[in-house]
């Protein structure tokens, strides 16, 4: 894995963004914050973010990842049908789509957890189930190119395990 994209919108989970975004540079991984076209953001704790692109403007073939952290974020996230074609452009492509958290917000809206194991906060279970996805209560799952986590506390094993998937890609 060469070079991934970190979603970002306001109120994202300060340390879902950034504890991917500094594990993946010491990997020697490009990182690229992704943003709506707002240029700022705000985490939930306040701690400000500058997208590097905005998601109208790159392809899902210039990237072999996608990184979408929880908080609020991912329900703004959802609403913007070019997140949702890139998330899954990526997917399809056989790049690592990475969601923790409240990420799972826009899994369903990318249309691509309908039969596929996942994990994710305990509050969005019930949309991801009647989105089609098996669910477990687990640190993290994978299922193909798909990683998922549940809260910060997994965050080693869901960076360790996206860098792990990345590498047999």
């Amino acid at each position: 894995m060469k070079r991934v994209a970190v979603l970002v919108e306001d109120l994202y989970q300060d340390l879902e963004v950034w504890y991917p975004i500094l594990r993946l540079r010491e990997e020697g991984i490009e990182v690229v914050v992704v943003g709506t076209g707002k240029g700022s953001y705000k985490g939930k704790y306040g701690y400000p973010i500058e997208e590097d692109v905005s998601v109208e403007d790159v392809k899902a073939s210039e990237f072999d990842g996608v990184v979408i952290p929880g908080g609020y974020a991912p329900d703004f996230l959802r609403r913007y049908p070019r997140v949702n074609s890139f998330v899954r452009e990526i997917y399809e492509s056989g790049g690592v789509v990475g969601s923790i958290c409240h990420g799972g917000w826009v899994l369903i809206s990318a249309g691509i957890v309908r039969g596929k194991r996942v994990t994710s906060f305990f509050a969005i279970r019930d949309d991801l189930v009647n989105a089609g996805a098996n669910f477990e209560d687990s640190e993290v799952v994978v299922d193909g190119n798909l990683v998922t986590s549940r809260m910060p506390d997994d965050l080693p094993a869901f960076v360790k395990t996206i860098i792990e998937v990345g590498k047999s890609k």
